[in-house]
């Protein structure tokens, strides 16, 4: 049982990361769709921020203290956070142009269900 609750974190992004695969899987409406994306990428973002943290780390900032003997000091290494701040930014970017796709979609078949389009461009 402790597993279970000291890995808390992995299961929560378990739970995210299935339930937004589900969405895009289950789902005909195309923003659903990316609504899906959309919850399964903040899932991966969890996975890596959860695996970035170190417990009793400090930012990597070195101060005149800390060179003075003190090597018993952790630091927490900040490239996750940047990496998963990059990652937020192009997944913006991914949201946005998809929705600006929806609306084309919509604008030239009528309908943004998945289904109804391949049936309208079955038709002769």
């Amino acid at each position: 049982m402790s597993f279970v609750v000291d890995h808390y974190h992995a299961w929560i992004v378990i739970v995210l990361m299935m339930a937004g695969f589900y969405t895009v899987i289950a789902r005909a409406n195309l923003v659903k769709k990316v609504i899906g994306l959309n919850i399964f990428q903040t899932s991966v973002f969890l996975l890596y921020v959860s695996m970035g943290k170190v417990a009793g780390g400090t930012a990597p900032i070195l101060q005149a203290h800390a060179e003075a003997g003190h090597a018993d000091v952790v630091y927490s290494n900040p490239l996750p956070s940047v990496l998963i701040l990059t990652a937020i930014v192009v997944g913006v970017a991914t949201t946005s142009l998809a929705l600006a796709l929806i609306v084309r979609i919509h604008e030239a078949y009528g309908t943004i269900e998945d289904d109804e389009i391949h049936e309208l461009e079955d038709e002769p």
